[in-house]
């Protein structure tokens, strides 16, 4: 069962929430932005349905609604900056922005973070670069829950990267993905659904191959993109490893085992060896390499060669990453966003807690 609500009524909603907990007008703005961009493409794993989660890591003090973020080392393309435990949906932004300016100045910018919590979708700050004719970039480490090939052990999050490229006639190129075979979203939905997950998303404690979507609570974990050895995992692994590296090594946050978990309720790992939850955003400016109206066009004959490429039996056209997300942001600006009535109820129970209507 579902209830459809419209964007707008959503965003007041969350916007008020994030003040009530400190958020000023600006930052509550930014945060309820970035969490229902997800829900407008489709994302609904990473979207309203976390606002809970944000507000009980904001009630155990390990986030600050208030955060006084800050560049802690940087050269003209590079920066390090310090999210002071704020919530990720507004520190990333801020970094990106980060990365703009230094890419409007030399051409690329690129930037680590620590101390930060999670971001939302990859997608939204990724996409920010698109407007001034760059190429976003955005990835994001997370608490461990995925098994590296051969492991029974979690030593990895989901872990997500995002490229965004512009093009001229064409919409963007946006690939935002999960280095798992599944986000871990997608089955926190099988749960409340009461669905089994399919084969090749998660193992069960002894490493062997399941299709409990409550697996993860009984000592599973997630498995990295490919499912197993055959079909690719140490690939998936390879990739999930590259973000964590980039987004934790190079800034000096948490890595690994260590990364702080989401659900405020489990206990944070012993002997951490950093900051907070990890990013790495980038942006490189077209022109920096040939004239960014060259580019656009040849990304149009791209995009339409791809698009139109021979189909299975059965199928329309090629798609285009990023084009499901569009057209699914199209039509929920239009009809309104459904929400699950067990996600309806949980924001209810919020909103009366915050003193704020659903």
């Amino acid at each position: 069962m579902e209830k459809i609500f419209s964007y707008a009524h959503l965003l007041n909603f969350t916007e008020a929430i994030f003040r009530q907990i400190g958020c000023s007008s600006d930052d509550a703005t930014i945060a309820a932005k970035t969490l229902l961009s997800a829900d407008l493409r489709g994302v609904d794993s990473h979207g309203v349905a976390r606002l809970t989660g944000y507000v009980r890591l904001w009630e155990a003090k390990r986030v600050n609604a208030a955060p006084a973020m800050k560049v802690i080392h940087e050269t003209p393309s590079t920066a390090v900056v310090d999210g002071d435990s704020g919530l990720g949906l507004v520190v990333a932004p801020y970094a990106m922005k980060v990365a703009i300016e230094k890419a409007k100045n030399v051409g690329t910018g690129w930037v680590s973070v620590q101390n930060s919590n999670h971001f939302g979708i990859a997608g939204f700050h990724a996409m920010m670069a698109l407007e001034n004719d760059m190429i976003g970039i955005a990835m994001t480490n997370a608490s461990a829950l995925v098994a590296p090939t051969f492991s029974t052990e979690r030593m990895l999050g989901t872990n997500p990267i995002c490229v965004a490229i512009p093009a001229g006639k064409e919409p963007a190129f946006v690939a935002d993905l999960a280095t798992t075979t599944a986000a871990n979203g997608k089955l926190e939905i099988l749960q409340r659904k009461n669905l089994d997950a399919p084969t090749g998303w998660i193992q069960d404690k002894e490493g062997n191959i399941s299709t409990d979507a409550h697996a993860l609570k009984n000592g599973g974990a997630l498995l990295p993109l490919g499912g197993d050895r055959e079909h690719g995992s140490h690939k998936g692994y390879a990739l999930g490893a590259v973000v964590d590296i980039f987004s934790a090594i190079l800034s000096g946050a948490n890595y690994g085992p260590w990364v702080p978990p989401f659900p405020a309720y489990v206990p944070m790992p012993e002997n951490m060896p950093g900051k907070g939850i990890g990013h790495f955003l980038g942006a490189m400016r077209i022109d920096a390499f040939r004239k960014a109206d060259e580019f656009k066009e040849h990304m149009d004959n791209w995009i339409q060669r791809f698009r139109n490429a021979k189909t299975v039996v059965g199928e329309q056209s090629v798609l285009i990453p990023g084009d499901p997300e569009r057209e699914m942001e199209k039509e929920r600006l239009e009809t309104g966003i459904p929400l699950l009535q067990v996600v309806v109820e949980d924001l209810q129970n919020l909103g009366k807690k915050l003193g704020v209507e659903l």
